[in-house]
């Protein structure tokens, strides 16, 4: 199907409003839940590494299976997998209620709540894309400040919930209010196809089509003939009963001598069609060895290395203390009369804060990207080695909103993709640093709460969440630097269709 050219405007501010509030809806409570997190560890008693498993799967399950995702949408359409997803959210939160025990949480709230934020995620984005284009990075901005905003409000939300009507009491009412998943999907009008004809199909998409044919010749064939035998002996015997076994044996020769041919140009036909199929099996063959291929040239990219590892270790180390900030308060004693406002809103609110404010900045053609995003990393990870020093609700939320604010870096990080290697091969690259910040994200917390159950002490945990995150930023600042672009420059050997990262003014 081709596609209208996109309107950038019209009805799609009622898909970025409705996408906007459908990412609210569906990753408020999944962000929020540290607040969660909580309750489980008292209701099921558990180390916190075990429990922290159930919030970092419903993070990154949804990042693991953006591939399946992908399909998804573009098999059904971003409307029916936006529909799909609201069920999977609401029922997964809604089912969380009644878990007997942290075991139920992992398929409940962390698979079924993580894949359908994945699928959600994927739709929203895609039919963004589809209605804008010159002002895509505006809507694709305003879309994923719902996620921000979601976490802001579900952090205060399900607190009250809780002390309300308890834990299964909040998931319950969380669930209800994902169902609003639905009316936002259906909103979500598919752009409607062009007038022009649809491209030929090419010999690949004929052969179904062709093999089709060949079968129903055969069967016409077969069935002409039978017929013909049939009623021509049946008319000689009833005239002539003398004659009817000589003309039948007469008959049957003919008819032979027809059937032979025919089936003569049917097994020509099959032999062109098994020669065909082979020549797809081998060119299936050869996309795969490509892709494979393409894969080995981009990790031979020195800055694209560096990024896989830096983004890896980012998520390992940074995305735990979102989950974790609300039990490091309880840790710390803080009193709870102190707190004004929840440290996981405070993250939230920042966080689409640092969104819009680090984007802006990557627009200005004197900042480098890539100098910006490693910045971030760094500041990020002094800011995990200051939280074992914070005994107080002030110092916790100062920390919260520069931890907040620095994980905005999400929006400048397809930015950074693109300089590295090439907006050819955005979408190749992307998917897989994607699903290495999924890793990152499902491990993290489970190994900070590991740490916390062998010391019996955040400072370790935090101390390695720290060293992981300056790690990833010293390696990606190590392989940006001019000299590696001066020794490529030197260079006549370089892989072909390889790209380094040119360190400018403009970004």
């Amino acid at each position: 199907m081709v596609f209208q050219k996109p309107p950038d405007g019209g009805w799609g501010w009622v898909i970025v409003v409705v996408s906007f509030f459908a990412q609210f809806l569906c990753y408020g409570s999944p962000l929020a839940v540290g607040v969660l997190y909580l309750e489980w560890l008292d209701a099921f008693g558990e180390g916190k590494g075990k429990t922290a498993w159930v919030g970092s799967l419903a993070n990154g399950i949804g990042l693991l299976a953006s591939p399946v995702c992908s399909i998804c949408v573009s098999s059904f359409g971003a409307r029916p997998v936006a529909i799909f997803s609201g069920f999977m959210v609401a029922g997964g939160l809604m089912i969380s209620s009644f878990a007997p025990n942290i075991y139920f949480l992992y398929i409940s709230y962390g698979i079924v709540v993580g894949l359908g934020c994945g699928l959600l995620y994927t739709a929203t984005v895609t039919i963004t894309c589809q209605y804008f284009d010159k002002r895509r990075g505006l809507a694709l901005g305003l879309i994923s400040t719902g996620s921000s905003v979601g976490l802001f409000i579900y952090a205060a939300l399900q607190r009250a919930l809780i002390e309300l009507y308890g834990l299964d009491g909040c998931l319950l009412i969380v669930g209800a209010l994902s169902l609003n998943i639905l009316a936002c999907g259906s909103l979500m009008r598919p752009l409607e196809s062009s007038d022009s004809p649809p491209p030929e199909k090419s010999c690949v998409d004929k052969a179904p089509d062709q093999y089709l044919v060949y079968r129903e010749k055969e069967k016409t064939v077969e069935e002409n003939i039978s017929i013909l035998e049939k009623g021509y002996l049946d008319e000689k015997c009833s005239n002539n009963m003398p004659d009817c076994k000589q003309d039948g044996i007469l008959n049957k020769n003919v008819l032979s001598s027809i059937n032979v041919n025919e089936k003569d140009t049917y097994k020509k036909k099959v032999v062109e069609q098994t020669n065909f199929c082979k020549q797809l099996a081998k060119r299936k063959w050869q996309l795969y060895l490509n892709y494979w291929e393409e894969t080995a040239v981009l990790f031979k990219n020195k800055v694209f290395s560096a990024l896989f590892v830096a983004i890896l270790l980012f998520d390992i180390g940074g995305f735990p203390a979102s989950l974790l900030m609300e039990d490091v308060a309880r840790s710390a004693n803080i009193n709870e009369d102190d707190y004004r406002m929840p440290l996981i809103s405070i993250i939230g609110i920042m966080t689409a804060i640092g969104k819009l404010t680090l984007g802006i900045l990557a627009d200005f053609k004197w900042v480098n990207t890539l100098y910006l995003y490693v910045t971030t990393l760094l500041m990020t990870g002094m800011a995990l080695f200051a939280i074992p020093f914070a005994r107080s609700y002030l110092t916790l939320a100062m920390l919260s909103a520069v931890l907040g604010f620095l994980t905005g870096n999400w929006s400048i990080f397809p930015y950074v993709t693109t300089k590295t290697v090439g907006i050819e091969k955005l979408t190749h690259a992307y998917g897989i640093l994607m699903f290495f910040a999924g890793l990152g994200n499902s491990f993290g917390p489970p190994i900070v709460g590991w740490f916390y159950d062998w010391t019996q002490e955040y400072d370790t945990a935090f101390y390695f969440s720290g060293f992981c995150v300056l790690l990833g930023g010293f390696l990606l600042l190590l392989a940006a630097l001019p000299c590696w672009n001066a020794c490529a420059n030197q260079s006549s050997k370089l892989p072909p269709n390889t790209y380094s990262y040119k360190v400018a003014s403009k970004a």
